[in-house]
């Protein structure tokens, strides 16, 4: 049997396009993502000092401490436990491994300036502003301290402390419940396009971050107080 159709407009356009074309809400609040969008983040930071071969290190970190090992860190998996299992699994590769926890920080780069600006003239606007982001507890905690601009948020949700991470929508609903957030006049912006989708999908105004100054548009876009774009 063939599927049912919709409408011909509704077809040709993506999930984030049909966000554009809802009737024009003006957006109130901001849902920033951390790493990739306010903060650097990068294991090969640390990796290319250990490693002499960038193919190597390549595929050290697509097959042994791969995304989805580390996604599940971010989620709440203890790292002693992970860290030792991984370990044990790749014992020639031991040391690199205890590398990713007891040297974790120096994966760390530094703030991304032009989102920490836009983020401070919101913040100076009065717009709430609050973080949802895919980190580990435990890391986040050596984090927070690095970069002050993590206490402008009127709150913040991290994977690690829920249990749940990005794209699982019950992330996102522990941002909307414990803050009493509004998701049509919410702003998010995620640097991953999943993330942006399912947001959308949950009502968000979602945003995919492409650099600061293509955010800072699609936040004026939305309504929010923002300087135009130098340039512009």
């Amino acid at each position: 049997m063939k599927a049912p159709v919709a409408d011909e407009a509704e077809v040709a356009l993506s999930p984030t396009d049909r966000e554009w074309c809802l009737p024009t809400l003006r957006a109130t609040a901001v849902v920033f993502d951390l790493g990739g969008v306010l903060i650097e983040w990068d294991p090969r930071r640390l990796y290319r000092q250990l490693f002499d071969d960038a193919a190597a290190m390549e595929s050290f970190l697509s097959e042994v401490c791969t995304p989805a090992w580390n996604a599940r860190l971010d989620a709440g998996r203890p790292w002693p436990e992970a860290i030792e299992s991984l370990a044990r699994e790749f014992p020639a590769q031991r040391d690199l491994i205890l590398a990713y926890d007891t040297r974790w920080e120096e994966m760390l780069g530094g703030a991304i300036e032009g989102t920490v600006q836009i983020l401070a003239e919101l913040r100076d606007a009065g717009v709430p502003c609050y973080a949802l982001s895919n980190w580990s507890a435990a890391k986040f905690a050596l984090t927070r301290p690095r970069f002050p601009f993590l206490e402008w948020f009127e709150g913040i949700v991290i994977s690690g402390d829920v249990g749940a991470s990005k794209p699982d929508p019950a992330i996102y609903r522990v941002l909307v419940e414990r803050y009493r957030l509004t998701p049509s006049t919410t702003a998010l912006v995620d640097d991953t396009e999943p993330n942006v989708l399912v947001a959308a999908d949950l009502g968000f105004r979602a945003v995919r971050f492409l650099g600061a100054p293509h955010l800072r548009t699609d936040l004026r876009g939305l309504g929010l107080p923002l300087a135009a774009a130098a340039g512009s």
